[in-house]
């Protein structure tokens, strides 16, 4: 995993390093929760849902069984909402198992803040009672401004704050990688 200079920025993660890394994350999940039997994996929009169908597909491949994935719309659960204008609101997708007395894990590109992440819990706390709510998260680049972690990292990736962190994914953006940029 070398830096590459691109037009945008600092690449820090290409197509192959991303693979390697939802591959990492599955397999490290599922040796936590010892297998999938009770897991659900539930994507934050936007980015975190592709990742998340991805992780929920190498666990499959993994463990032979099919794992429950969804989204999760955070838009109305935001702090932010009236500082960052309006947002298009996007689907939220519980699979039909629900999340009630299961493993939850919730999936999300970029760790900063910890808004977002606090905004999901608020959202999956009105969907449901999972038995217990992890996160994973392809980058966490610090500064947290609540009291959060997540349990899967895929890289940390020290930033400053006038830097900012772009996940491309492929089955929104054509392209795989992590460019950081500023």
């Amino acid at each position: 995993m070398t830096a590459a200079h691109t037009p945008q920025g600092s690449r820090v993660l290409d197509a192959d390093d991303i693979s390697r890394v939802i591959s990492r994350i599955s397999h490290e999940i599922l040796e936590h929760a010892q297998g999938a039997h009770d897991l659900t994996v539930l994507g934050i929009q936007t980015r975190g849902v592709p990742l998340a169908h991805r992780i929920a597909a190498r666990m499959a491949e993994i463990e032979g069984v099919a794992v429950p994935v969804g989204s999760l719309d955070i838009t109305m659960y935001r702090d932010d909402l009236s500082l960052r204008g309006a947002r298009p609101l996007h689907a939220t997708d519980v699979p039909v198992e629900g999340v009630d007395d299961r493993l939850v894990v919730l999936v999300d590109d970029v760790l900063f803040s910890g808004r977002t992440v606090r905004a999901a819990l608020d959202a999956l706390s009105d969907i449901g009672r999972p038995r217990v709510v992890q996160l994973a998260v392809l980058v966490d680049r610090g500064h947290r401004e609540l009291p959060l972690r997540a349990d899967y990292v895929g890289k940390n990736i020290p930033t400053s704050l006038d830097q900012s962190v772009r996940v491309r994914m492929r089955d929104l953006d054509g392209v795989d990688e992590v460019v950081v940029e500023g």
